[in-house]
């Protein structure tokens, strides 16, 4: 893995932190708020087609190319379902969860240990990423 673009360190991140407090302040933080409300977005989409397509929760021993193109079929299926479909129960049953629920465990400091994400590189392209945000936002 080349870099990680992971959140801030040392800074709230978890969405239940921004609702029970106020508002995101600075580029760091807006970042942040930002990081996390994708990561669950995406989480709670992987979550439906796990629900969905059991073959993506206990994927057979097939050549890694076979698992990708796999993946990308059920993708492109649940994208035909979101679009043409007058009601997804799958989709519609993971509205129950709150998205505070989700990844509300994960120890951010412990997945900065994992990823080599204090790269110049990725410093520069996280800052300018929450700077875009906070002159959106203005």
């Amino acid at each position: 893995m080349r870099g990680y673009l992971g959140p801030y360190k040392g800074e709230r991140y978890h969405l239940p932190d921004f609702r029970r407090g106020s508002q995101p302040t600075g580029y760091k933080e807006v970042f942040n708020h930002v990081h996390s409300s994708l990561r669950s977005v995406i989480e709670r989409t992987f979550g439906v087609w796990k629900k969905r397509w059991k073959i993506l929760r206990d994927m057979p021993n097939y050549p890694f190319n076979k698992q990708v193109k796999i993946v990308i079929a059920t993708m492109t299926l649940h994208n035909y379902i979101r679009r043409h479909a007058q009601r997804d129960r799958h989709f519609d049953a993971s509205n129950d969860i709150l998205s505070e629920e989700i990844g509300e465990d994960i120890d951010v400091q412990q997945e900065h240990s994992l990823h080599d994400n204090g790269t110049q590189e990725m410093e520069a392209l996280r800052n300018r990423i929450a700077t875009s945000l906070m002159n959106a936002s203005n």
